[in-house]
Order: C-alpha cells, then sequence, then structure tokens
C-alpha cells in the first residue's frame, strides 16, 4: 500500500482529461478497424451506416454480419479489457498519465471488475451520456460504470518534469 505522501501526490481524472483520453482510444479504433471493415463490407459501409442512424428511427445498430460484429463489437471490447488488465490504461489514459485502480484498496481491479466496468459504459452512455457527465459533479471523479465496478481513475498530480521558470520577467 503506498504512504499517504504518495498518496497526496495522486489526484482523480476529471471529465475533460477522461473525454480527451476517450477521443484518443476511438481515433484509435477506428484507424485499426475502419480498412478491414472496408475491405469486407465496401466503401459505402460507414455511409450506409450514418443514413440508418440519421434517417432510421434507431440509434444503435445490429451489426451487419458476424464480421462486423467480431471487429466492431468484439475486437474493441477484448483488446479495452485486456489494455485494462495489463496496463491498467487504454492508450488514451496512458497518454494522459491516468490509470485504472480499485476505489477501495487504490490496487489493481479484478477482471471482473473490468468486465463490470465495460458492460457499465452502457448504462453510462445510454441516458444521453449522464454517466459519463457525472464525473464532472462526483467528488472522487467516478462515473456510473466506476461506481457499479468500484473503480477510479487516478494520475499523478505532477505530470511535468520541469516546472515553469523565466529568467527574465517583465511586469
Amino acid at each position: 500500500m503506498e504512504t499517504n505522501d504518495s498518496l497526496s501526490e495522486l489526484e482523480y481524472v476529471g471529465f475533460w482529461a477522461r473525454t480527451g483520453a476517450f477521443f484518443i482510444d476511438l481515433i484509435l479504433i477506428y484507424t485499426v478497424t475502419y480498412p478491414f471493415l472496408i475491405a469486407i463490407y465496401g466503401e459505402k459501409y460507414y455511409l450506409r451506416l450514418y443514413l440508418r442512424i440519421l434517417f432510421g428511427n434507431n440509434f444503435i445498430q445490429a451489426p451487419q454480419g458476424i464480421a462486423d460484429f467480431l471487429i466492431s463489437y468484439l475486437f474493441p471490447t477484448v483488446a479495452i479489457i485486456m489494455f485494462w488488465n495489463y496496463k491498467l490504461a487504454t492508450p488514451g489514459k496512458l497518454a494522459i498519465g491516468a490509470k485504472i485502480v480499485d476505489a477501495e484498496t487504490g490496487m489493481n481491479p479484478t477482471i471482473k471488475q473490468f468486465i463490470i466496468r465495460y458492460l457499465g459504459y452502457i448504462a453510462s452512455i445510454l441516458p444521453l451520456g449522464l454517466g459519463c457527465i457525472w464525473v464532472s459533479f462526483d467528488t472522487r471523479r467516478q462515473s456510473w460504470h466506476d461506481k457499479l465496478a468500484n473503480t477510479v481513475v487516478i494520475r499523478s498530480k505532477n505530470r511535468n518534469p520541469e516546472p515553469v521558470k523565466f529568467d527574465k520577467r517583465n511586469i
């Protein structure tokens, strides 16, 4: 367990940093999956998908085939849970220096917690993303999926290797 001095150097990661990490992950997932989906379903795959979302009556789309399910749903699920299990973070969270830990002990979460956390994203995202926005109001910066899995996202307060200094400053 960490000492109180080292714990005081940690902070809960807030909404905007987590949103930035999410977009980094999203870009990486699309970069990996896009070529495979286009190769299998053709160049109009995403156009058809977006048109159905825009003009259809349902926002969540069923996979267009087994390859779509494997590439768009199963691969990202497995990759994200594996990153969480081995690195305690996705690439986006690693980029901002964040990691996921057990909310009670500060230790590595269990694989069960990671699976609950991933499934909890559905509860966080479906009601207009309110479960993710909740991070802004929670004292421990927990989203609903963090609360369900009993996890928190933390990082070091001192992320800069060198404090800012100016040799000559005119005031």
